[in-house]
């Protein structure tokens, strides 16, 4: 299978230990540490060797996994995946009836009073006084409060991934979603959505970087999975990874 690649070639670009490799050749399953390790080595090793990861996989679950008990998911998650969304607040309507008429009465008070001093002038035979002051008054240039710029909205979450040789990654947008992505990784890559991501990676290695801030990754042959909302990035267990 390793297309007269040596152990240790292998070993180097998987990141994999030999034991296990050995354990994988030989179909030594109580070797490895797990079922979804096994699945995971099986998919990079695949890769490195030029086996299709998909066939190889579906043929360990048919002849060598048994059907585990369903991961106890918190009660808390379950009520929030049930909870209704909340409708966004309606916008101001249209102006009522009653503000309309106010409106009006206003503009034919103001009217009846320009128009009363108006009159009054002609009649005292005054100096003009006071309409000069109104018309200044009305000459005024009106001062208008600039308008506020709206918040900018939240930019969601996202993830890049900077591998440091081929690896196989799953990532989806939460339990339950189909995956946003299954394949080999061999050059770096960013995911985003406005929620939630979830990623399981093959090995620990290169450098990953969660809403700008990167994740400290302990180089090493083991999966790793992830669960990053706006909150940040955490460690989520193997039931609760993308495509396990």
């Amino acid at each position: 299978m390793r297309q007269k690649l040596d152990i240790a070639d292998v070993e180097e670009r998987t990141k994999i230990r030999a034991k296990y490799l050995r354990a994988l050749e030989n179909e030594e399953w109580g070797l490895l540490p797990g079922p979804t390790f096994v699945k995971t080595f099986l998919r990079t090793y695949a890769e490195v060797v030029g086996v299709d990861p998909h066939l190889l996989v579906e043929e360990y679950r048919t002849q060598h996994e048994t059907e585990e008990p369903p991961d106890l998911q918190p009660i808390t998650a379950t009520a929030r995946r049930r909870a209704p969304r909340r409708r966004p607040p309606a916008g101001p309507g249209p102006p009522g009836r009653l503000t309309v008429v106010l409106g009006l009465g206003a503009a034919i008070v103001v009217f009846l009073l320009v128009l009363g001093l108006a009159g009054g002038d002609e009649d005292d035979g005054g100096d003009g006084t006071e309409a000069a002051q109104t018309e200044t008054v009305r000459r005024e240039p009106t001062r208008t409060t600039p308008a506020k710029k709206p918040k900018p909205a939240p930019t969601g979450v996202s993830v890049r991934i900077a591998p440091d040789g081929p690896t196989y990654a799953c990532l989806d947008t939460g339990d339950g979603t189909d995956a946003l992505f299954e394949g080999t990784l061999e050059k770096p890559r960013t995911f985003r959505n406005a929620r939630e991501l979830r990623v399981n990676l093959g090995r620990r290695s290169g450098a990953i970087t969660a809403n700008g801030k990167a994740v400290r990754v302990t180089p090493s042959p083991e999966p790793l999975g992830l669960r990053i909302t706006r909150a940040g990035a955490r460690e989520i267990t193997e039931g609760a990874r993308p495509c396990a």
